[in-house]
C-alpha cells in the first residue's frame, strides 16, 4: 500500500514553519491516541503514521530531503533515512521513538525537564500579598509604614538545607537526582514524579530538628513600606525578595503590597482630580457672594460664587487635587454648587417669600419660563 503524503498525514500545508508543524502533530497525536479511540482498530497504525511523518519532517535535513524526493529519500538510496522497517532513522524500536515523542507531546504537562536535565534546581520562594489600607490623605501625602507579614522564612539551625547541622542533602538513590522516574508500559514509556524525593531529586537522611527537613520555619517579619504619594485604589508596589524563603537555598519570592484607598467624607476622586460638592444659600446663589471650601492638603480657599449660579454649576481650582504617581504635576479640584432651598420657615419668611414670588418676572426665571413653554406647546399639539 502507497504511503500517504507526510503533510496530508499531520494536516499541515507544505509551507508550514516547524512551529505550526509541531502544533499540527500534537493536535492529530491527540485525535488519534489509542487510548482514546479503543473502538478504533486503525488508530494505532495512524498513531504511528503520523509519528512517523513527523519525526521526518521536524529534522530540517530529513524534511529538505523528503520535499525533494518524497518517501523516495528514504528507500535506501538517497541516505539520511530510514532503512528497511520504514521507521524514520532506522533503528526499528519503536517504544524507544515514542518515549521522545511522549516527552514532547505530554512533558509540559507531567513537569519534566527535557534534555536529560540532571538534578532539579532549587525551588523559588512563593510570592506574598498584603491588602494595605490607607485614607486620601495619606495617597495625597505619601507615607512610610512599618507592616507585619507571616511568611516562610529560611531555617537557621540548618541554614535551609533541611538536614541536621547544615549537612548538603543526598541524592536521591531512586531517581539519581533526576526528580522523575519512568516507567514502560507496552510501546508507551511513561513518566512520573519521583515517589521518594517529591521530584526534589534529593532526599536528607537526618532531618533538622528545627525545621523537620523542610529547611523553612512559620516566621514575622516587620517591613517598612514606602508608599508613595499619588497611589490610588489598584496600585500595586512589589518588594523584591521579601516574599517565602525558597526551598532548599532557592531564591525567595517577592511582597506584593496592594493599595486600596478609603473613600473620603468630603471628596470624590477622579483620576488626579478631586471633586467636592457644597451647599450654598439660595440667597448667595442669587446675589452672588464667596464662601470657603477646604482642600486636601488640609488648607482653605475661597472662591466666589457667580450672581444667579444654578445647582450644578463647577468652578475648578487648578492644581488642587492630587499629585501624579512618581512623576511631575498635580490634578485639579472642582467645587460643585448645590444651591439648598430653606426648610423650617416661620411665618415671617414665608410671606417674604410670597411677596418675592409675586414681584418676579419671567426673566428672573429663565429656564423655568423655557420649560413651561415647550410644556404647552406639547399639549396642543397633543389636543391637535
Amino acid at each position: 500500500m502507497a504511503k500517504r503524503d507526510y503533510y496530508e498525514v499531520l494536516g499541515a500545508e507544505k509551507s508550514a514553519s516547524a512551529d505550526e508543524l509541531k502544533k499540527a502533530y500534537r493536535r492529530k497525536a491527540k485525535e488519534l491516541h489509542p487510548d482514546r479511540n479503543s473502538d478504533n482498530p486503525d488508530a494505532e497504525s495512524q498513531f504511528k503514521e503520523a509519528n512517523e511523518a513527523y519525526e521526518v519532517l521536524k529534522d530540517a535535513d530529513k524534511r529538505a530531503a523528503y520535499d525533494r524526493y518524497g518517501h523516495a529519500a528514504f528507500d535506501g538510496g538517497m541516505g539520511g533515512g530510514p532503512r528497511a522497517g520504514g521507521h524514520p532513522g532506522g533503528q526499528g524500536d519503536f517504544a524507544s521513538a515514542f518515549s521522545d515523542v511522549f516527552e514532547d507531546l505530554f512533558g509540559d504537562f507531567m513537569g519534566g525537564q527535557r534534555g536529560g536535565g540532571g538534578r532539579q534546581r532549587a525551588a523559588r520562594g512563593s510570592d506574598l500579598r498584603y491588602n494595605m489600607r490607607i485614607s486620601l490623605e495619606e495617597a495625597y501625602k505619601g507615607l512610610q509604614k512599618s507592616i507585619t507579614v507571616p511568611s516562610l522564612a529560611t531555617c537557621e539551625e540548618c541554614n535551609g538545607s533541611g538536614a541536621e547541622g547544615g549537612a548538603e542533602p543526598q541524592v536521591c538513590p531512586t531517581c539519581s537526582g533526576m526528580g522523575k522516574v519512568r516507567a514502560q508500559q507496552g510501546f508507551f514509556t511513561v513518566e512520573r514524579t519521583c515517589p521518594t524525593c517529591s521530584g526534589a531529586g534529593q532526599i536528607v537522611k537526618n532531618p533538622c530538628n528545627g525545621c523537620n527537613g523542610g529547611g523553612r520555619i512559620q516566621n514575622e517579619k516587620v517591613l517598612s513600606v514606602n508608599i508613595p504619594a499619588g497611589v490610588e485604589t489598584g496600585t500595586r508596589i512589589r518588594l523584591t525578595g521579601e516574599g517565602e524563603a525558597g526551598v532548599r537555598g532557592g531564591p525567595q519570592g517577592d511582597l506584593y503590597i496592594f493599595i486600596e484607598v478609603d473613600d473620603h467624607p468630603i471628596f470624590q476622586r477622579d483620576g488626579m482630580d478631586l471633586f467636592c460638592r457644597v451647599p450654598v444659600s439660595m440667597v448667595s446663589a442669587a446675589l452672588g457672594g464667596e464662601i470657603e471650601v477646604p482642600t486636601i492638603d488640609g488648607g482653605r480657599s475661597r472662591v466666589k460664587v457667580p450672581e444667579g449660579s444654578q445647582s450644578g454649576r463647577q468652578m475648578r481650582l487648578r492644581s488642587k487635587g492630587m499629585p501624579a504617581l512618581r512623576g511631575a504635576g498635580q490634578g485639579d479640584m472642582y467645587i460643585e454648587m448645590a444651591v439648598e432651598t430653606p426648610v423650617k420657615l416661620t411665618s415671617k419668611q414665608k410671606e417674604l417669600l410670597r411677596e418675592f414670588e409675586d414681584s418676579c418676572a419671567t426673566s428672573n426665571t429663565p429656564n423655568a419660563s423655557g420649560f413651561f413653554e415647550k410644556v404647552k406647546g406639547f399639549w396642543d399639539d397633543m389636543k391637535g
